[in-house]
């Protein structure tokens, strides 16, 4: 099993490419049991990462299980790839079919937390980097 998110895949793939390993990393992500891609579709694919998200998930077409989570909803995926539209409905294809979709719909676990009162009352005195420091540790 592999988990990473979008953002570290294709920047894995990117990086395995300029040093020369890029057959192997890829075929590292390609052979794994279950892939899980976190955040797809945070920042859009472009130009080379399209091309190697859509190979990956053509050679694992019908052969590994993939997870991906987003927060978009999944009408949206093909946001993700603005450079080349087709590209993008090629990818979603392979993985809407056979695929089961779950909608998580709730308060998200990431959601702030009230400040202590101690901070959020602030003096005359107490300088703005304070504060955000005090926030940051909160």
């Amino acid at each position: 099993m592999i988990f990473t998110t979008q953002t570290q895949l294709v920047g894995s793939l990117h990086a395995a490419r300029a040093t020369g390993v890029f057959d192997r990393r890829f075929a590292h992500y390609a052979k794994a049991d279950l892939l899980i891609v976190d955040d797809f579709g945070l920042k859009p694919l472009r130009p080379p990462h399209d091309e190697d998200f859509h190979d990956l998930i053509a050679e694992r077409y019908e052969r590994a299980a993939t997870i991906l989570t987003s927060n978009l909803d999944f009408e949206e995926w093909g946001d993700a790839f603005p450079a080349n539209k087709v590209l993008g409905a090629a990818t979603l294809d392979r993985l809407r079919h056979g695929a089961y979709r779950v909608i998580l719909d709730g308060e998200s676990y990431r959601a702030p937390r009230p400040l202590p009162e101690a901070s959020t009352a602030r003096s005359e005195n107490t300088p703005k980097s304070a504060l955000a420091k005090a926030a940051r540790n909160a």
